[in-house]
C-alpha cells in the first residue's frame, strides 16, 4: 500500500470495476493472448471488491472466441466444423439429470441439435468459502442447427433456447453463442485461472479476451451477476436504469410479435418475455437490451450507440448526418445514461466507449506486433515502450472499435459516418417531427368560476414557505438557480404524516457513488433538456415514421404549449397525433379506496380512448373545484 505523504492519505483512495480487454490485430491469436489478458486480470485486483470471507471475491471471469480446437480434443464427441456449432457455459442450481432433458426438448423445438455436455473442470479450492457456498454445476453445451445453419441465423436460434431455458426452466447460461464463451463465477481476479484449468491449456486459444473485476455497490455478489456479460464489460453504473427498464418493460408487448422469425414450432417469441431480467444488475439489463438490438439486425456498434449516445444536442461542429443519426434514434430509444465505461464484443469486433460525461477511465495501447490492450487504467501489462506505436485514452461519446477479421483499428469518425450514411436519417426528420413552436397558438379554457385564490392554489400544489422565500423568490429576483447545502431534513414522502404531492413518492433513485462535479463549460456541452413525446413504432424495425413525434425543447410547458398539444389535431390533419384529456382528480372522501378505484377507471379510460386511435393522453388536475381532488389530502399517506 502506498503510504501517506502531505496531505495523501491512501485511505481516500476508492476504486471502480476493472475493465480490459487485448486483442490480435492479425485475428491469429493463440493462447499468448488469452494469456496476457489473465495477467490483465490478475493486475485489476484491487479494483475488484471481496466480502468478510477474503477469500470470496465479488466477480471476475473472461469472454474469448470459441477455441475450436481445445474443444475438439477435449468434448469427447463429434463437432461440426467452426462456426456451425454453438457453445454455452450453464450454471445449475438444481439436479441436473432433472434440468438437461427439459433443456434437450426446448433445443429441438428451436430447430437445434444437441452435439453433446461437457462437464467444465474446476478446482473448487481456488475460491473461498462464501462462493463454495453457492457454487452451482457447470456445465457446457454444444449445439448446432438442424439445418447446418451458421452466422446470425444460428445466433438467434441459440438465443431463443437461452431465453426459454432461462425463463421457463431457471438455468442461467453466462453465453450460448457460435463466436464466444464467457468463463465468470463469484471470484477474485486471480482465482479466475486456478478455478478454471480450460484457461491455462496452451490449446485454448483466442485472437480477442475481454476482462472483468467487479466492484458491487449496488446489488450483493452472485455468481450470475459476474461480467463479463455476454456482449459487455462494464466499469460503472447506469443510473438511468429504473427509466430504461419501465421503457423497455412498455415496449415489450409490440416486440413480441416482432423480435424474431418464429420459432420452429410456430408459436412465435412471445413465450421469451420480458427482455430484462427484473432481478438482474444494471449491467445485465444493458447487455440484454444491446443484445436485443443486436440480434434484431444492427451491427453491435450500432446498438452501443443508441444506448450511449455522445452529446450530439449542443455540439455546433458535428456534422449533419451524424445529429440526424443520433437524433433519429433518440426518437426509439432513450438514452442509458452512466457514468459508464462499456467494452464490448460480438467475437469479431472488440472495443469501448465512454458515457457522455466521460467520468469512467480507459487507457489503450498499440504495439508494432499487432497487440492491442485497453484497460481502466496503465500499467496493467508489461509492454516495451520501443513497440508501442500509438496510445491514448478514451474520449467522452468517442467509440474505440478494433477489428480482428479486418485487422485494423476503426477509427470513430469512420463508424460513425458509415452508420449515418445507412439511412437518410435527415429527410426522415424533415417529413416526421413536428416542433412545439411550430403549431399553431390554441384557445385556453377559461377558467371556472370560484376558482380558489393564489394562497390555495399554492396550498393545492404542495409549496410551502421554505419554497417560495428559498428557492422560488431568489429565482424570480435574479433569474438564476438558488445555491444552498444538499442536506435536507425532511422525511422521504412515504414516511411523511404530512400530505404531499404524489411524484413526491416518485423522486429519482441515485447510485451509490460520488462523481466528481462538472464544470460548467463541460455541463453546457453534455446536458440537454429537450424531450420527444408521441407514439413510438417498433423499436426493431426503424421506418421514416418512428420519427413522427412532438419535439419538446425542454420538459416544463407553457399554458400556450400545452393548449396546443390538447388540440393538435382538431383539424383532422394529424390523424397521428390524436389527442385525449383524462380526469386526473378523484374524490378525497373516500380516502385511499377511492384512489384505487379511481386509477382503475382511468386506466380503463386510457385503454379505450387508445382502442379508438388517441396517441397522446393528458393527465389532468386542471379547474378543482369543492369534492375534487388532485393528490391524496388524507391525513396519513399510507392510505394511498
Amino acid at each position: 500500500m502506498t503510504a501517506s505523504a502531505g496531505l495523501y492519505n491512501p485511505e481516500f483512495e476508492h476504486d471502480a470495476c476493472g475493465v480490459g480487454f487485448v486483442a490480435d490485430l492479425s485475428g491469429r491469436g493463440g493462447h499468448d493472448v488469452v494469456a496476457k489478458a489473465l495477467r490483465v486480470l490478475c493486475n485489476l485486483e484491487h479494483r475488484g471488491a471481496q466480502g468478510g470471507d477474503p477469500g470470496t471475491g465479488d466477480g471476475a471471469g473472461i469472454l474469448t472466441q470459441i477455441p475450436d480446437e481445445f474443444f475438439r480434443a477435449e468434448c469427447g464427441f463429434e463437432l461440426p466444423e467452426a462456426g456451425a456449432y454453438a457453445a454455452g457455459m450453464a450454471f445449475f442450481s438444481a439436479e441436473r439429470w432433472l434440468v438437461t432433458p427439459a433443456i434437450e426438448r426446448l433445443a429441438a423445438v428451436e430447430g437445434l441439435t444437441i452435439l453433446g455436455w461437457r462437464e467444465v473442470p474446476f478446482d473448487i479450492t481456488a475460491c473461498g468459502d462464501g462462493a463454495r457456498a453457492v457454487l452451482p454445476d457447470v456445465l457446457q453445451l454444444f449445439v448446432a442447427g438442424a439445418g447446418g445453419q451458421r452466422g446470425m441465423e444460428l445466433e438467434r436460434m441459440a438465443f431463443c433456447l437461452r431465453k426459454r431455458a432461462e425463463h421457463e426452466i431457471g438455468v442461467y447460461f453466462a453465453s450460448l453463442s457460435s463466436r464466444t464463451i464467457v468463463y465468470k463465477g463469484m471470484l477474485s481476479a486471480p482465482q479466475v485461472e486456478p478455478f478454471y484449468p480450460d484457461l491455462s491449456d496452451p490449446r485454448y486459444g483466442s485472437a480477442l479476451a475481454l476482462v472483468h473485476s467487479r466492484f458491487s455497490t449496488n446489488t450483493f455478489p452472485s455468481w450470475p451477476l459476474a461480467h463479463p456479460y455476454r456482449y459487455v464489460a462494464h466499469n460503472g453504473e447506469i443510473n438511468t436504469v429504473r427509466g430504461n427498464r419501465n421503457w423497455m418493460r412498455a415496449r415489450e408487448a409490440m416486440l413480441a410479435s416482432d423480435l424474431i422469425p418464429d420459432s420452429a414450432d410456430g408459436q412465435g417469441i412471445e413465450r421469451l418475455f420480458p427482455v430484462l431480467d427484473a432481478e438482474g444488475s444494471d449491467s445485465a439489463s444493458f447487455d440484454e437490451c444491446l443484445e436485443l438490438l443486436h440480434m434484431g439486425g444492427r451491427s453491435l456498434p450500432h446498438a452501443v450507440l443508441m444506448m450511449i449516445p455522445e452529446p450530439w444536442e449542443n455540439h455546433g461542429e458535428m456534422s449533419r448526418e451524424r445529429r440526424a443519426f443520433y437524433q433519429f434514434h433518440a426518437a426509439l430509444m432513450e438514452p442509458w445514461d452512466g457514468p459508464a465505461l462499456i467494452a464490448f464484443t460480438d467475437g469479431s469486433v472488440i472495443g469501448a466507449v465512454l458515457d457522455r460525461n466521460g467520468l469512467r477511465p480507459g487507457r489503450y495501447w498499440v504495439t508494432s506486433d499487432g497487440l492491442v490492450v485497453l484497460a481502466s487504467e496503465v500499467g496493467v501489462l508489461d509492454i516495451d515502450p520501443a513497440t508501442v506505436i500509438r496510445k491514448g485514452r478514451l474520449q467522452p461519446g468517442r467509440v474505440f472499435l478494433v477489428d480482428t477479421a479486418a485487422g485494423r483499428l476503426v477509427e470513430d469518425e469512420e463508424v460513425k459516418s458509415a452508420l449515418a450514411a445507412e439511412h437518410p436519417y435527415e429527410d426522415w426528420l424533415h417529413a416526421g417531427l413536428l416542433r412545439l413552436d411550430d403549431l399553431p397558438d390554441r384557445p385556453q379554457p377559461e377558467p371556472e368560476p370560484g376558482t380558489p385564490d393564489l394562497v390555495t392554489l399554492q396550498r393545492l400544489h404542495g409549496y410551502t414557505e421554505e419554497e417560495l422565500r428559498i428557492i422560488l423568490a431568489p429565482m424570480a429576483r435574479a433569474g438564476t438557480e438558488p445555491i444552498g447545502s444538499m442536506g435536507t431534513d425532511t422525511p422521504v414522502a412515504v414516511l411523511s404524516d404530512k400530505p404531499r404531492l404524489v411524484f413526491d413518492y416518485f423522486t429519482q433513485l441515485f447510485a451509490q457513488v460520488t462523481n466528481p462535479p462538472l464544470d460548467a463549460i463541460r455541463e453546457e456541452l453534455v446536458t440537454s433538456l429537450g424531450t420527444i413525446t408521441g407514439p413510438e413504432q417498433n423499436l426493431l424495425q426503424p421506418v421514416p415514421a418512428s420519427c413522427r413525434q412532438i419535439v419538446l425543447p425542454h420538459p416544463v410547458i407553457s399554458d400556450n404549449d400545452l393548449a396546443k398539444i390538447v388540440h393538435i389535431n382538431d383539424e383532422g390533419n394529424l390523424p397521428g397525433f390524436a389527442s385525449h384529456v383524462v380526469d386526473g382528480r378523484y374524490d378525497p372522501r373516500n380516502g385511499g379506496a377511492g384512489l384505487r378505484a379511481r386509477l382503475d377507471k382511468i386506466c380503463a379510460e386510457v385503454c379505450d380512448a387508445i382502442a379508438d386511435g388517441a396517441r397522446l393522453i393528458i393527465l389532468s388536475d386542471r379547474m378543482p373545484r369543492p369534492g375534487r381532488a388532485s393528490r391524496c389530502s388524507c391525513p396519513s399517506p399510507r392510505c394511498c
